[in-house]
């Protein structure tokens, strides 16, 4: 029988939920390296012991990571774009990464928990909790006394920024019409709703994790790839840009300043529990969710070399 204590964190002497937080502007998950004197024979904390482990594995796979996050923190789209089109452009192949991060979530939440009638208790009591909570806040966020889903309030800021989201909304109208995701079907809507090919690309890494059915490998592509680590430098650039737009970019400014409070101090640390819970002690989850989340962060880097080359070549038309 599974211990309802078991969701709760480890003592702060050993894992502190503010090691898990980023610093200013950095979405990466620090896990202190484990006490030498914790072992599973020491007064009945084998559970403690196995948590702890797991917190190596995480950063192991951050170890691993640092060199794709090395190159978002300093990939040279934040210095390219220039002008408010570009960004505008920008934005119009980033809203496919806001939707399908909730795509993923989704997918971990039907796998997770019970959302057919009758009901039925299923699932990890610990990760049906996380990825219920985590679900409250993208898909029903309050932000000014209104509820919203993330990828709406981009939407809404792509609309106060003058940026147009019709080939996201024709591509997810497309796709819901032919009735499944097959990588024929995501072609057929890419294609219908001329989609950038940039997000193309991205959104089809994406649906390759999700058509995999290991929820494992779903969570550790959520977990690791979703970083939109925008530098503070990009930030300011973006502070002057929206003073010569006269506040069109508010709404934008917003959204990456709530995105990067919510992961950073509450969703970040949630869904690397929820990967240390559903990889557990099995060695191959664990390559398994490595291999993802690489391949994920890869994804990302490639979409912003994609969006890069297009700026740079002037090709910023949808």
């Amino acid at each position: 029988m599974e211990k309802l204590a078991l969701w709760r964190w480890p003592p702060l002497e050993l894992l502190t939920m503010a090691n898990l937080i980023t610093q200013a502007h950095q979405e990466t998950f620090k896990i202190p390296s484990v006490p030498s004197s914790v072992t599973s024979d020491q007064n009945g904390h084998a559970e403690l012991a196995a948590e702890v482990a797991a917190c190596k594995r995480i950063q192991n796979i951050e170890a691993k990571l640092a060199p794709l996050k090395e190159q978002l923190q300093h990939h040279p789209l934040y210095t390219i774009i220039d002008n408010i089109d570009e960004l505008r452009y920008f934005m119009t192949n980033h809203i496919f990464a806001v939707w399908d991060f909730m795509s993923l979530l989704k997918a971990l939440q039907q796998s997770l928990t019970c959302i057919t009638v009758p009901w039925h208790a299923q699932g990890s009591r610990i990760a049906r909790r996380l990825v219920n909570e985590i679900v409250l806040g993208e898909e029903s966020d309050e932000l000014g006394g209104q509820f919203i889903s993330h990828c709406e309030f981009y939407q809404e800021s792509m609309a106060a920024a003058g940026a147009d989201d019709s080939a996201l909304r024709a591509f997810a109208d497309e796709l819901v019409r032919l009735g499944d995701c097959s990588q024929k079907n995501l072609e057929a809507s890419f294609k219908k709703a001329n989609v950038p090919e940039p997000a193309a690309r991205f959104v089809t890494r994406t649906f390759e994790f999700l058509r995999s059915q290991k929820t494992h490998v779903i969570a550790s592509a959520f977990t690791f790839g979703r970083e939109d680590l925008i530098p503070i430098m990009f930030q300011s650039f973006l502070d002057e840009m929206n003073k010569e737009a006269k506040g069109a970019l508010d709404l934008f400014v917003l959204y990456l300043e709530r995105h990067i409070e919510v992961d950073g101090d509450d969703h970040g640390p949630m869904s690397c529990k929820m990967v240390m819970e559903l990889c557990g002690e099995d060695d191959q989850k664990w390559m398994d969710a490595e291999e993802a989340a690489f391949s994920a962060l890869q994804a990302r880097v490639q979409l912003w070399d994609g969006i890069y080359e297009n700026v740079k070549k002037g090709k910023t038309k949808v």
